[in-house]
């Protein structure tokens, strides 16, 4: 079974570089991303959660990938935010939901 995944911003740390804020969100359906029109999807957090948003939405528990529990997750963008960078570091939550 194949499985929805919400990505949604939980926290920011520091000044996300493209422009991220509590409860932007995306959509995992299947194997295309849904967003709202003009969300910007960040290739770096994209790539950071790639490896683990295919085996969590095709069923794999959370705690078994080492990002939380049963249907909910979290993962963060590689970004360190200052005093390396000027950008920030991004905290993802990950919910998984039944195909409507």
């Amino acid at each position: 079974m194949l499985y929805d995944v919400r990505i949604e911003v939980e926290e920011v740390r520091g000044s996300c570089a493209a422009g991220y804020r509590k409860g932007d969100f995306f959509t995992l359906r299947g194997f295309y991303i849904e967003a709202k029109e003009g969300t910007r999807i960040c290739l770096h957090a994209l790539v950071a959660m790639a490896s683990l948003l295919s085996p969590f939405s095709h069923g794999v528990p959370a705690d078994q990938l080492g990002i939380g529990e049963g249907d909910a997750g979290r993962v963060q963008c590689p970004d360190p935010g200052p005093p390396i960078t000027c950008g920030g570091t991004v905290v993802f939550k990950m919910v998984r939901s039944s195909r409507d």
